[in-house]
């Protein structure tokens, strides 16, 4: 751990988080940024990064997206409880017209793929996605539980509101967050930025921890298999996804999007505090809609008990010392991001390498470490 190198400024008071930070930094390539009240106050990077870099954040795109719902909610634009297929007749197709926004953003559709599983190109458009899953039975009772969609449920979303709007998700985002904010968050990479992109990389492990791992990976054609594309011929390699450049271009609305630490802390910053003197996006009515817990109890896909509040991680359940509505998201290569509205805590955390057992201890420490030092 001594040798390895940290660059980047804290706060007064931020002390402790670059202590923490030096033993996540034994990871491949990290960055962590924080944000209290909109103000910088953890701009930290260490390994094969720099600040600036971007790398593939996967579900941690999720935010992105559900921000963007949130937004045409609170227009009165888009209607949580409306059926999807009362702007998309095709998806009625069945039994799945009774199935509402709502359901899709809680996980509670049972659309989490299709038969025959979606290849790598297919899991990369959304608007393929959606083709896909207009036909496709749910894998259990619409509303009588809740499941994760890690690649397919939220294209969903993304083309209700294409129908809705006659515009992606993509150019909402684009014009609404990133561009207004300056966000170094994308969901669709321009070639021009293409050279701060550094590629996610697999995860190492020892023969024994891999074959502990394996030893209960998901059979393919289970619901854990289906929700991670594990079903497909060949199985997704999440790793090459983030890599392929059509990915990054067409920035997929459920795990397809590039960023840094700094994209991640600004988008929940901007989302609850405002940034650069602009105020927050989200009104109060409209946070506390999307914060509200709507799924817990077992997953049918990851098995755990899941923490879901409206296209958020309900993160005041996954780390109790935050406040019951903070919300945010992470993503399966390591990526961390979070808000927590009562304290005014934007965090967002990144690295490029997949742990070997998809398991990421480094996260508590962090949110653990930025909390204390906020709360001081």
């Amino acid at each position: 751990m001594g040798d390895i190198e940290i660059h980047g400024t804290v706060a007064d008071g931020f002390e402790t988080v670059r202590d923490e930070f030096a033993v996540a930094a034994e990871a491949t390539g990290v960055q962590l940024a924080v944000r209290v009240r909109g103000r910088l106050v953890v701009d930290l990077w260490a390994g094969n990064v720099t600040g600036e870099t971007l790398t593939g954040v996967y579900s941690s795109t999720k935010g992105a997206t559900t921000l963007v719902a949130a937004l045409l909610v609170q227009d009165g634009i888009l209607d949580l409880d409306e059926p999807v297929a009362r702007r998309w007749p095709e998806f009625a197709a069945a039994g799945k017209g009774g199935i509402t926004v709502r359901d899709v953003l809680s996980h509670r559709s049972g659309v989490i793929g299709a038969d025959g599983g979606l290849s790598a190109g297919e899991l990369a458009d959304d608007r393929v996605i959606a083709q896909r899953l207009a036909g496709q039975r749910p894998f259990w009772r619409p509303g009588s539980a809740y499941g994760y969609s890690g690649f397919a449920g939220l294209s969903i979303v993304a083309e209700v509101v294409r129908r809705v709007t006659g515009r992606s998700v993509q150019e909402h985002f684009e014009e609404r967050v990133r561009e207004p904010y300056g966000l170094d968050l994308y969901l669709g990479l321009p070639e021009q930025e293409e050279h701060r992109y550094r590629e996610v990389l697999a995860g190492e492990a020892s023969a024994e921890e891999l074959a502990a791992f394996q030893a209960y990976v998901p059979s393919p054609h289970s619901l854990g298999g289906i929700g991670y594309g594990l079903d497909s011929t060949p199985p997704l390699d999440q790793v090459a996804f983030a890599n392929t450049r059509r990915v990054r271009a067409l920035g997929q609305v459920s795990a397809g999007g590039v960023g840094s630490a700094r994209g991640l802390a600004g988008l929940y910053a901007a989302a609850v505090s405002g940034l650069d003197g602009r105020p927050p996006l989200l009104e109060p009515g409209t946070l506390g809609e999307f914060a509200m817990l709507h799924s817990t109890g077992r997953d049918l896909v990851t098995g755990d008990a899941g923490q879901y509040a409206l296209g958020f991680q309900a993160k005041g359940l996954r780390y109790p010392f935050l406040s019951a509505n903070a919300f945010g998201h992470n993503g399966s290569a390591g990526s961390e991001s979070f808000a927590d509205p009562r304290g005014g805590l934007a965090f967002g955390y990144t690295r490029r390498q997949f742990s070997a057992t998809w398991s990421y201890p480094e996260h508590d420490r962090l949110a653990a470490a930025v909390h204390a030092a906020a709360s001081r």
